[in-house]
C-alpha cells in the first residue's frame, strides 16, 4: 500500500473505530509496527491524529466526511444523472478543465466512453486515470501537492499551463453553494487553485446535487454570477433555481 493511501486508510479506520492500537493498525495496513509508528508520528505532527501509549485516536480537527472515499459514496444516483446531462455540453475538439471532485470523476467515467476528441486538463488524479485509456482524449494533469484523504493535487505550482491553452469550459463541483457566497470548498489550498482554474476558462459549468444547496463551506472559489450553467437534480430548491434563472444562469436538471 502506498504511503498516502496507507495513511488515508489509517484515518478512515480511526474514524470508524474511534481508536486503535498500534498492533491493530499494523495488521490492518499490512506494515510492520516500526513503520506504523513512524506513520503515526508524522500524522500527529501534521495534526491528523493524537497518539497515546500503544495506539492512536483521530484528531478532532480532522473531518473524515471530507475524504474523497467518503464523498464518492454519497448520492451516487443524483451524481450519475447530473453527469449524463453535463455530457450533452461536450463537443468534438474542445479543451475542457475538470476539477478533482467525486462528482466530476463520475462525469469523467462518461467522457471516457464518448467518441469525441478532447483535451482535458485536471487536478484530479482519479479523473486523469479514468480518461487515460481513451486514445481520442489528451489528458494534462496539473502539478501540485497531495494531502491525506484527497485524490486532487492542490496549490498553484502547476498553473502556468492554464495560461498557455484556450480553455472552452471548466466543469466543477463544490462542497457548498449559496446565492450570496457562490461556490465553496472546504480546503483553502484547493480553493486557491480552483479560483485560477475559473479565471482561465471561457465558461463555467457547475455540477452539484441538491444536498449542496444553501450549505456553506470554508471558502468561496467562484461567485454565483461567474457561473454560465448549473446542473443539478430535481430535488434542488425551486426558489433558488428561480433566482439563478433570473440572473440569466442556465439551469439544467439531470
Amino acid at each position: 500500500m502506498f504511503l498516502i493511501e496507507r495513511r488515508k486508510k489509517i484515518l478512515e479506520f480511526l474514524s470508524s473505530h474511534g481508536k486503535a492500537t498500534v498492533k491493530e493498525l499494523s495488521s490492518f495496513s499490512g506494515v510492520t509496527e516500526v513503520t506504523l509508528r513512524n506513520d503515526l508520528k508524522t500524522m500527529e505532527e501534521e495534526g491528523l491524529i493524537k497518539r497515546f501509549h500503544g495506539g492512536a485516536i483521530i484528531s478532532e480537527q480532522v473531518d473524515p466526511e471530507n475524504f474523497f472515499s467518503v464523498r464518492e459514496q454519497k448520492n451516487p444516483n443524483q451524481k450519475s444523472a447530473i453527469a449524463k446531462k453535463a455530457a450533452e455540453l461536450v463537443t468534438n475538439g474542445q479543451c475542457i478543465l475538470l476539477d478533482g471532485s467525486s462528482t466530476i470523476r463520475e462525469f469523467a467515467k462518461l467522457l471516457k466512453t464518448m467518441p469525441v476528441r478532447l483535451t482535458v486538463i485536471t487536478n484530479g488524479i482519479y479523473t486523469a486515470l479514468e480518461l487515460r485509456d481513451n486514445p481520442l482524449i489528451t489528458v494534462i494533469l496539473l502539478g501540485g501537492v497531495i494531502r491525506v484523504g484527497s485524490t486532487a493535487l492542490e496549490g498553484t505550482l502547476g498553473t502556468n499551463i492554464l495560461n498557455q491553452l484556450k480553455i472552452d469550459i471548466m466543469f466543477t463541483s463544490a462542497s457548498g453553494f449559496t446565492i450570496k457566497d457562490g461556490l465553496m470548498d472546504f480546503n483553502v489550498y484547493e480553493v486557491d487553485l480552483k479560483k485560477r482554474m475559473v479565471e482561465s476558462s471561457a465558461k463555467l459549468v457547475t455540477l452539484i446535487d441538491s444536498s449542496k444547496f444553501d450549505t456553506s463551506s470554508l471558502a468561496s472559489f467562484a461567485a454565483t454570477d461567474q457561473m454560465d450553467t448549473l446542473i443539478t437534480d430535481d430535488s434542488a430548491p425551486a426558489e433558488t433555481i428561480a433566482q439563478l434563472r433570473n440572473m440569466n444562469i442556465n439551469v439544467l436538471i439531470g
